[in-house]
């Protein structure tokens, strides 16, 4: 504690009295704590007065080796540039918003003659119109379907567009109206387009009136199949409307924030709304301090969830956010516009926002709900395995290939929260084989992860001696995917600072598998894990699941017991993840085999076969002429890709 005063008390010395933000280091020089501040040399003094200080803000002090300061024009410019440090570096003690995913929008492409309707994520670079963000991706492509359906608009690329000769399917459907063979007149077709970007606008009650006009002087005139397609049309605007129930009068383009907390636990449940239509709404679970209030959380959340967002005119929130003008001030800076920020206590808006508490309040106590049944899981699997308290973090590997080919290793992670799917790691396998070793083949060839069952590993399913087997791929994979993973984590944590040890480690296979990591854990001075191997029964019986320990007979678990299945559910998830890895190297293999072995077959003359014929397969059946038609294509290069592909078959 005396030393962390010491650091802060030396830098402050030369700090200015200016606005800015400073970073509080570890002696890793990881970052412990970035705060904004408009006079930095008297909030940094703040922190020098211990017994002003909680518990939490001591114990940051006590941790801080160093002290960083970016010195700004205003408080605003501070505030901007603390949300952008905070989401980047995600320091142990400000709040975290872990949401990296840029939100989903519907695009109606501006540079073809024949507009394009598609979901895009990312920058808004095409030219276009950019219709959104939306809550989910389902919740796109449900309206651009319904959309497609009311003003037959493409949704097909733009290369398979200038290759169509007939109509596809979507045509068929009632879904596109051809513009690619000429079925609908460049004219008629921007009217589409125009009707639709005014309904996404807001402008649907007119676009209603209009399609009922029409589907009205059809059926006037007996055109009854012109009629029916007006008809349909206005169905599917109906559709999308009624996914769109909860509209408010004033409200146009607004983004509604409620807060719950419970436990210890926070929710913030944030409704879109764009052109006066509701666009869905997703629960976040930030991680915080339990002694911030949830002013601060909330004002720290926003300033994050808006980095990489579009900032809407106005902000609904359930309470005030700490320095509500300040932030309004920073949102409006990043928008480019007026922002405000407002807290409703009557009316439609207080309606809107008490619907989203009770969305926040619903989430969250399904949150807690599933929380505690992890626990209760995780404290079983303890009890099962003799381990000394709940697993917090749980490794699971497995490994996948097809006699051999594309091996890849996979790692799973999961914890009270459940999977953790931003921390699986796949594996390349770089060399399994030693000289003199076979290879343990998979059986039957089909694509399947190992599940200790057959071949060369069936001593160790049985829970025979094992001293004596000779390991195979399988084993050399596990050997080289723990070797890689622990021998990585003694370099980059050696001291689980970072908490990226795992508490359990969970291999797939029998006891083979489990003294192949042994070995591994043995040569590299890894003492302090606890480590097991699941394997399947006789005839790969799911339910009769092994549980081999070191130095301890295998547990045979009930069937019908709830660790058992945790236990399955976390191994079909490492043999899905697994099987993913290899079934997409495989595909890479395949790609290149086929066509790089093609002598002046690069990567442009490859993207363009593909581009233009659809696959491999494709390719290898063509024509010469059809070869020598492909943009970038000389008939010398045709004739080689063409002599390829016969010689092959």
């Amino acid at each position: 504690m005396e030393r962390g005063v010491g650091v802060l008390k030396q830098a402050i010395k030369t700090l200015p009295g200016h606005p800015g933000v400073y970073r509080m280091l570890n002696r890793k020089g990881e970052a412990l704590y970035v705060g904004k501040a408009r006079n930095l040399k008297r909030r940094v003094t703040s922190y020098t007065q211990l017994s002003r200080l909680p518990y939490r803000l001591q114990r940051m002090v006590a941790e801080t080796a160093s002290l960083e300061i970016v010195t700004t024009r205003t408080e605003v410019e501070a505030l901007l540039l603390e949300s952008n440090l905070v989401k980047r570096l995600m320091p142990r003690y400000n709040v975290q918003l872990r949401d990296d995913k840029s939100f989903p929008y519907i695009l109606l492409t501006g540079d073809h003659d024949f507009a394009r309707i598609k979901k895009h994520r990312g920058q808004h670079s095409r030219p276009g119109d950019y219709f959104g963000p939306f809550a989910s991706a389902g919740a796109v492509n449900r309206t651009i379907t319904a959309l497609e359906k009311a003003f037959l608009l493409r949704s097909c690329s733009d290369s398979v567009f200038h290759q169509r000769s007939r109509p596809c399917l979507m045509y068929h459907i009632k879904r596109c109206s051809a513009p690619c063979v000429g079925y609908i007149s460049q004219d008629d077709y921007a009217q589409l387009v125009k009707q639709a970007r005014d309904f996404l606008s807001g402008r649907s009650h007119d676009i209603q009136e209009e399609l009922g006009r029409e589907m009205q002087a059809a059926s006037e005139q007996l055109d009854f199949e012109t009629a029916a397609l007006y008809r349909d049309r206005l169905r599917a605007l109906a559709h999308i409307q009624s996914h769109q129930d909860i509209n408010v009068e004033g409200v146009t383009d607004a983004d509604v924030f409620a807060l719950h907390t419970e436990g210890g636990v926070t929710c913030i449940q944030v409704f879109f709304f764009r052109s006066g239509r509701n666009y869905g709404n997703r629960a976040y679970f930030p991680t915080h301090d339990d002694q911030l209030t949830s002013s601060e959380v909330l004002a720290s959340f926003i300033a994050q969830f808006y980095d990489n967002k579009p900032v809407p005119k106005l902000l609904l929130a359930s309470e005030t956010p700490d320095d509500r003008q300040l932030l309004a001030d920073a949102l409006t800076e990043r928008a480019g516009g007026k922002v405000h920020i407002h807290v409703p206590q009557r009316g439609d808006k207080r309606n809107l926002v008490e619907h989203a508490l009770t969305n926040a309040r619903e989430a969250l106590a399904r949150h807690l709900s599933e929380g505690r049944n992890q626990r209760k899981l995780l404290e079983g699997l303890a009890d099962k395995l003799g381990l000394e308290a709940a697993p917090e973090r749980i490794e699971v590997y497995d490994n996948s290939h097809i006699r051999g080919s594309e091996p890849y290793g996979a790692m799973i992670v999961a914890g009270a929260e459940g999977f953790r799917k931003n921390q699986y790691r796949k594996f390349k396998i770089r060399g399994t084989r030693k000289p003199g070793q076979g290879a343990n083949e998979k059986a039957g060839g089909i694509d399947q992860a190992h599940g200790g069952a057959t071949g060369a590993n069936g001593a160790a399913e049985s829970g025979g001696d094992e001293a004596g087997a000779q390991p195979g791929d399988d084993y050399a994979m596990m050997r080289e995917v723990l070797t890689r993973r622990f021998q990585r984590a003694q370099k980059e944590d050696p001291d689980n600072d970072q908490g990226s040890w795992p508490d359990l480690v969970l291999v797939d296979g029998g006891r083979g598998q489990l003294n192949v990591a042994l070995e591994v854990f043995a040569d590299l001075g890894v003492s302090e894990v606890p480590i097991a191997s699941v394997a399947k029964g006789p005839d790969r019986d799911a339910g009769r699941e092994r549980i081999f320990l070191p130095d301890q007979q295998p547990i045979l678990l009930p069937k019908d017991d709830q660790v058992l299945y945790f236990i399955q559910r976390l191994r079909d998830e490492a043999h899905r993840f697994a099987i993913g890895a290899h079934r997409t190297g495989r595909g890479k293999e395949r790609l290149r085999s086929s066509l790089d072995e093609i002598p002046g077959v690069g990567p442009t003359r490859k993207k363009a076969l593909l581009l233009h014929f659809g696959s491999v397969k494709a390719i290898g059946r063509a024509h010469l002429a059809d070869l020598e038609a492909v943009d970038g294509i000389s008939k010398t290069v045709a004739r080689k890709v063409y002599d390829h592909f016969n010689a092959a078959g």
